[in-house]
């Protein structure tokens, strides 16, 4: 459309001053009136949408823009005109000059906006908001830049109606790659983010998150991760804009706070009210006295611990930080602690509340991936709170259930089993053998257990909690579907393959029910179905379900993040299995890719997708290209995992491959017997890849005319296959 620089015969697009995730933005001018204006032109539509679709989209986008044009404030955008031209529907809007409060934030950086500026520039955006809501409309994606900041000092909101459309034909915001869906992640509300449906109570909250900005220079959960983010709107309460600058009025922090309540129904629930307020004659400023907090909170934020089921494992949020627990302290007066317990006094309420502010810390390093700074302050709580409450009390075992957790997540796991195993001990003789924290604990043990690889014992661990969370609990608790999945999960690894997938169907149903079809535990269970029908060879349903997982995880959780990608791979695998060379390898490329733009060209996963990459250029016959693919993923492995790591030795076998289809025998020769060695020296002489990597050499050994040496080595790997057998159960 841009090539005719004339749309309708009337709009002259003359500059590109924008583009974004839903089109592009024209500096144009008006030729019937003679005036400039902006026109944003909507991406175009794939020629893959049915006429249906389209239809209806159409009848959307001029809804939505007769709603935007109807709008007449002095804080909203003008919508002139709206319409289709060649297929691209497009808006015309008043120009504005001046700069967004993002420029505007970057052009004072690193020093915070005046305040004088900043509450001008809120009293304006409320009162605009104030008369959109009076009109029913919502802007779903508030943030500092659709919000433009004049040359003579008045505020204008931009993009009413858009976002919303936006959400509607299927385009979405992106930060850092990850992939989250709708709206912007540092201003998005709780209920925006778990997929709620939304009302002028999630604008306050978004607006909240930019006056916050505003005032500090930075968003109230600055951190770098998306994932951190979204934990931090849905559960963790921000710090008051004066302990990142003093100045702060009390009468803002207490406005911005009132915005960021997790609850809509705790906000303002009026704009026009916020224009009050924020226009009350300024207190005198706070002085700086507080005391800073000590260097390991630094950037972290108190608050609750999410309590999410996603992924393979269950956290139950932790005992009470300011009292003894309800039930703790009914057993107490019930007599069932030792005597020195119930003789040790009671702590002071400071101390406890201390105490639970730095297990939040814990708990916030944890979420930003930060393992072993996290199990360093458990473990200091986890020794105060047994010294003044006692080593049974509730929250002395939910400080030691987050050392477990640490230890698990930084790779010990025989520390962490041991911990699991001694915290599920306390809490039964403290609690019950079926209280929630004692089975939380118990199916802990059984998840470290399945990631040792003692899968049998992970079985009867699972079996034994789902039998009592299935009686205290019922059937359809998410705790009860959590442990079935993990019970399916283990059933897998032990070999009884149509168990474990009657069991992950009839788990993927009763959490489709209670949990919803798009929940992440949902899409895990489905995920695991998909994993069952390929080890069944039933391939064409296991890419069925691997692409389903990976479309829902879209859209729940972004194209970009990690499980969405995890699910795309597997898809890959399943086409490869099906002989679909062609498009595995247009998967994997695109995949690279995106797992290069969002994690690094050498983080794991995306060596694991170059070198599927690899081996699919190899089945097309392609080898020159698989080698050199194949040796740039095994310099990187080498450099990243170590020499003798599993993944290393698949791609230097990869290598071994491509050598021998390219007629160098004696190369794919010496690159086999290292693998093997390798594999004999850490998985030993009997291993089936060690033998394997022996077989790989035998055969090269043959390709090079030397039948005798291969027949030895033939000879000896059947000698150890059969030592292997007959030293089995």
């Amino acid at each position: 459309m841009a090539d005719t620089r004339l749309i309708q015969g009337r709009y002259r697009l003359l500059d590109l001053i924008g583009r974004g995730g839903m089109g592009e933005v024209w500096r144009a001018r008006d030729e019937s009136l003679g005036r400039r204006v902006a026109v944003k032109c909507l991406k175009p539509l794939g020629a893959r949408r049915d006429a249906d679709f389209t239809r209806v989209l159409r009848e959307r986008f001029r809804r939505e823009a007769r709603v935007a044009a109807a709008l007449q404030h002095r804080g909203v955008t003008v919508v002139h005109d709206f319409g289709e031209h060649e297929g691209v529907l497009y808006l015309v809007m008043e120009f504005l000059e001046g700069r967004n409060l993002s420029q505007l934030l970057e052009d004072h950086a690193p020093h915070p906006l005046p305040l004088d500026v900043v509450l001008d520039i809120a009293a304006q955006v409320a009162a605009a908001l104030a008369h959109t809501h009076e009109q029913g409309v919502v802007h779903r994606d508030l943030k500092p830049a659709n919000i433009m900041r004049l040359a003579d000092g008045s505020v204008k909101i931009c993009d009413f109606g858009i976002a919303r459309l936006g959400h509607d034909i299927g385009f979405t915001s992106r930060l850092s790659g990850t992939g989250v869906a709708m709206g912007t992640p540092h201003y998005m509300s709780p209920e925006q983010i778990g997929g709620e449906s939304v009302d002028r109570r999630s604008d306050l909250y978004s607006f909240g998150c930019v006056l916050y900005e505003l005032a500090t220079g930075q968003p109230p959960f600055a951190f770098d991760d998306v994932w951190a983010i979204l934990v931090g709107h849905s559960d963790t309460a921000p710090r008051p804009p004066s302990e990142h600058r003093p100045e702060v009025p009390d009468h803002l922090d207490r406005v911005v706070l009132d915005l960021l309540a997790k609850d809509p129904g705790l906000r303002p629930q009026d704009a026009g009210d916020v224009v009050a307020r924020l226009t009350e004659k300024l207190p005198t400023a706070r002085p700086a006295t507080e005391a800073p907090l000590p260097a390991w909170t630094r950037g972290m934020t108190a608050g609750h611990k999410a309590f999410a089921t996603t992924g393979a494992r269950h956290t139950v949020p932790p005992g009470t930080v300011t009292g003894l627990s309800a039930t703790w302290a009914a057993r107490a007066a019930g007599g069932v602690p030792a005597a020195a317990e119930q003789r040790r006094p009671t702590p002071a309420p400071e101390l406890l509340a201390h105490l639970g502010s730095r297990h939040q810390a814990g708990l916030s390093l944890g979420r930003l991936g930060r393992w072993e700074e996290a199990g360093e302050v458990h473990r200091a709580v986890a020794a105060e709170r047994a010294h003044l409450l006692g080593p049974a009390h509730p929250d002395t075992l939910a400080s030691r259930g987050e050392i477990a957790l640490s230890l698990s997540r930084t790779g010990r796991l025989s520390d962490a089993l041991r911990e699991y195993t001694r915290i599920a001990g306390a809490r039964e003789r403290t609690l019950g053998p079926e209280h929630p924290d004692t089975l939380t604990a118990r199916h802990e043990t059984g998840y470290v257990l399945g990631r040792l690889g003692r899968h049998f014992e992970a079985h009867e661990v699972y079996r034994r909690v789902l039998a009592a969370r299935e009686r205290t609990m019922g059937p359809g608790h998410p705790d009860t579907l959590c442990c079935r999945h993990n019970l399916a999960y283990t059933l897998g690894r032990l070999g009884r393959l149509e168990d474990s997938l009657r069991l992950a169907e009839e788990t993927a149903v009763e959490r489709s029910r209670v949990l919803g079809a798009g929940h992440p535990d949902t899409l895990l269970t489905r995920y695991e179905i998909a994993h069952t029908l390929g080890s069944l060879g039933r391939w064409g349903e296991a890419l069925d379900s691997y692409r389903a997982v990976a479309a829902g995880r879209g859209r729940v959780l972004g194209a970009g993040h990690p499980d969405t990608l995890a699910a795309r791979y597997e898809a890959g695998i399943a086409l490869g299995r099906l002989g679909r060379t062609a498009e595995a390898l247009e998967l994997y490329r695109a995949l690279v890719e995106d797992r290069t733009r969002a994690e690094g060209s050498e983080a794991p996963e995306t060596l694991r997708a170059r070198h599927g990459l690899g081996v699919n250029l190899g089945r097309l016959g392609r080898w020159e290209e698989a080698l050199n693919q194949a040796r740039e993923v095994a310099a990187a492995r080498v450099r990243l995992l170590g020499p003798g790591h599993p993944d290393t030795l698949v791609s230097r076998r990869e290598i071994a491959v491509a050598l021998g289809w390219l007629g160098r025998w004696d190369e794919a020769l010496d690159a086999y017997r290292t693998v093997a060695g390798h594999r004999e020296r850490v998985l030993g002489a009997t291993h089936p890849d060690t033998l394997s990597s022996r077989d790989d050499e035998a055969h090269c050994l043959e390709q090079l005319g030397r039948s005798q040496e291969a027949a030895l080595v033939y000879r000896e790997v059947a000698l150890l296959r059969a030592q292997s057998r007959g030293s089995g159960p």
